[in-house]
């Protein structure tokens, strides 16, 4: 059984959250209003996954150290943070402090259980405007591999992030299948990875490297 803990200071997004959860059989569902409170329940139940806020009123972004803490207590927790900051500098220090995934506060209520899934399970997840802004930020090209990649390499790599298969991308991008796997192919073999999950923390070792 899944249980899931939800740090957010807005009183409807917590309602949110519960609601979404318990309708995709998740009974188990703690809520905090703050980091303090938030650290404490997770230290006292551990949760399997912890849904964050990054910006709890009259704190700052107080979610970052907090997601500092968590992974250092215990790296294999899931973290997914639910925020309304989509600056890519931003998500990148969120997922450096060990998030596990980020989603933004205005996707739709089908992408934040999309992000949930994903996370749950172990799995990083950046929408894919996210992802691919996230990957090239303030870090130079001979220190980032994914800077030298193509426009349709880094169209593709976006759409790969959200999950969609070669066949979706081919339709979106108005290519043929066989182009989408070449353009797979070749990004493997630039960023030395054998999966989504991998690119994703390839990425972000770059920027921790970079910053």
């Amino acid at each position: 059984m899944t249980s899931v803990l939800v740090i957010d200071d807005h009183p409807i997004v917590l309602q949110g959250c519960r609601r979404m959860l318990e309708d995709a059989g998740v009974t188990d569902v703690l809520e905090a209003r703050d980091a303090a409170s938030g650290y404490k329940l997770y230290r006292r139940h551990h949760p399997n996954v912890v849904i964050v806020d990054l910006a709890m009123q009259g704190s700052g972004l107080s979610g970052l150290p907090l997601i500092r803490r968590i992974n250092a207590h215990d790296p294999s927790t899931r973290i997914l943070v639910f925020s309304m900051h989509s600056d890519p500098i931003i998500v990148a220090r969120a997922l450096e402090a060990g998030a596990t995934g980020y989603v933004l506060k205005d996707t739709s209520p089908a992408e934040l259980m999309k992000a949930f899934e994903k996370v749950r399970v172990g799995t990083p997840y950046l929408h894919g405007d996210l992802a691919m802004q996230v990957a090239l930020v303030h870090t130079p090209a001979r220190q980032n591999p994914l800077a030298e990649l193509t426009p349709r390499e880094l169209q593709t790599l976006a759409l790969l992030a959200e999950g969609k298969p070669y066949g979706r991308i081919a339709e979106e991008l108005n290519v043929s299948y066989k182009t989408v796997v070449n353009v797979c192919s070749q990004l493997r073999q630039k960023l030395d990875v054998r999966s989504l999950a991998e690119l994703i923390r390839s990425a972000v070792r770059l920027l921790a490297t970079a910053s």
